[in-house]
């Protein structure tokens, strides 16, 4: 391919992954309440515990507005008996609201919800047990169970060999 002056004569194509996640909690906006800042997503593991694996926060205002009253019949005033409480414990699931490695002063607290919402994201890129980048919220699932959001609906990328793509270079 050569370079072309002015146009752009190559696209970038990028998978699209949605994954459905378990809402367990959600943080309040950094201009404060009422506007819900992200919603703290989880998926089940093959034991049946809840890992926080990353927030989704691609909301407008009056979005934001919306939500705080959409997850008010959810919360919960303790943490007691919710699957990010904390334990202690170091080989539970991931959770949320531990210090950030990135910003020490950064105040990661978040408000439990009961972990009966599903909703769908769309997400780039998974690792470890993590979605790397913040994901987009794209819908509810009131269809879903909690139940049913598990890593294993994850899809995972298959790398294909250069070769394949490209020819031998020989």
């Amino acid at each position: 391919m050569e370079y072309l002056e002015d146009k752009r004569a190559m696209l970038k194509v990028k998978h699209e992954r949605t994954a459905d996640c378990v809402v367990g909690g959600f943080r309040w906006h950094k201009s404060g309440r009422p506007l819900v800042g992200s919603l703290l997503l989880g998926l089940y593991d093959s034991s049946g515990r809840l890992h926080h694996v990353g927030v989704t926060s691609s909301f407008t205002d009056a979005t934001r507005l919306a939500l705080a009253g959409q997850l008010e019949a959810y919360r919960t005033t303790s943490f007691e008996g919710h699957p990010w409480a904390a334990t202690g414990q170091g080989d539970g699931p991931r959770r949320p609201g531990a210090q950030s490695r990135w910003n020490a002063g950064s105040d990661l607290s978040f408000e439990p919800l009961r972990p009966e919402l599903v909703c769908e994201v769309a997400y780039d890129h998974l690792q470890k047990e993590r979605f790397r980048h913040a994901t987009t919220f794209r819908r509810w699932r009131p269809d879903r169970v909690p139940e049913s959001c598990r890593y294993d609906q994850l899809a995972s990328a298959v790398p294909a060999e250069l070769a394949e793509l490209f020819g031998s270079a020989g």
